[in-house]
């Protein structure tokens, strides 16, 4: 019972911090003019807000699933350092 608990409070934050990422994007509508490297880019606040939220969600996603891809990439890197 604690689980599902645990589940729905999650889930709970999950969305209250979702709802309140998209209050932030909506409410930052101006335009901004962005330099990455050579090239000047101009969009509107909003963009680059949700742009970054998905690099940032993405990265996260990579992060927990071990970049390699799931559960034994850590173990792996835990049998070849005890293997030196």
């Amino acid at each position: 019972m604690k689980t599902i608990n645990r589940v729905k409070l999650k889930l709970l934050v999950a969305l209250l911090l979702a709802l309140l990422a998209i209050v932030v994007i909506l409410q930052n509508v101006e335009p901004l003019t962005v330099q990455l490297l050579f090239v000047k880019v101009t969009m509107p606040r909003a963009a680059l807000l949700a742009i970054t939220l998905l690099v940032g969600v993405f990265i996260g996603i990579l992060i927990s699933l071990g970049i390699t891809g799931g559960r034994g990439s850590r173990s792996n890197l835990l049998d070849l350092d005890r293997s030196q």
